[in-house]
């Protein structure tokens, strides 16, 4: 696997992708092109002058060299969409480090300085929603009572301090001065058909760097979650 970590080295990338590409192997019992014009022309030359081949034979070994021709035109052109496909997706990958990125998850890594960005999808109108903020140690840090939320996205940042939902910010702080730089979880719960649910979250975070996998698939490494592939991305922010 490549691993991408400056997004302006794309030089740098293509290299490395060069490097980690495996060269097919040929395997012995191939059939090309050569071998198979080559045995073709040996078997004409020692065919029986008083039993010669068949017009319709002779035509169908043509058709069958036509294919093989044709096989390796196109295998050739696969190898070289493919390396090309690979490059873009290298020069792709590049840009994503250092961008900030929302996936599923409960935890988030608050920079010096920065902003926890999140959102949850409520199902239906429910009464009761909460959000509480944990430190890694499993502390809570705060219970924020957000009261009956419509259905729809809900939508929240935080500072260490301060708590804004859906664009507006709230009454309320964690602390009177804003809590450390660290790992922190987030849990939403809200009354759902009458019971008591927690709600998935997707929560912000910077990629750190950009793994290219051999399938061609890419897989972001993010501060504070760790490897996620990049399908799991809900938001590029």
């Amino acid at each position: 696997m490549t691993q991408v970590n400056d997004a302006n080295s794309a030089a740098n990338i293509l290299s490395h992708l060069s490097i980690d590409k495996k060269q097919p192997e040929t395997k012995s019992n191939e059939l090309g092109q050569s071998a198979f014009l080559e045995l073709m022309i040996t078997q004409l030359n020692n065919q029986d002058p008083l039993s010669p081949q068949e017009n319709s034979d002779f035509i169908a070994q043509l058709a069958q060299f036509s294919s093989v021709e044709g096989l390796e035109r196109l295998n050739s052109q696969f190898e070289d969409f493919s390396g090309s496909f690979m490059s873009n997706q290298a020069l792709q990958a590049s840009s994503l480090v250092g961008r900030s990125v929302s996936v599923p998850t409960d935890k988030a890594l608050l920079l010096p300085e920065g902003i926890v960005a999140g959102s949850v999808e409520i199902p239906e109108s429910s009464a009761n929603v909460s959000l509480s903020i944990y430190h890694s140690d499993g502390s809570l840090v705060g219970q924020i009572p957000l009261g009956t939320q419509p259905d729809g996205e809900l939508v929240f940042r935080w500072d260490g301090m301060y708590m804004e939902i859906n664009g507006e910010l709230l009454d309320w702080q964690a602390a009177d001065e804003p809590l450390p730089p660290g790992h922190y979880s987030f849990e939403v719960n809200a009354l759902v058909d009458g019971e008591a649910e927690q709600l998935e979250t997707a929560l912000s975070a910077n990629v750190n760097s950009v793994t290219l996998n051999p399938d061609g698939g890419i897989t972001l490494n993010l501060a504070g979650v760790g490897a996620v592939d990049i399908s799991e991305v809900t938001q590029f922010n």
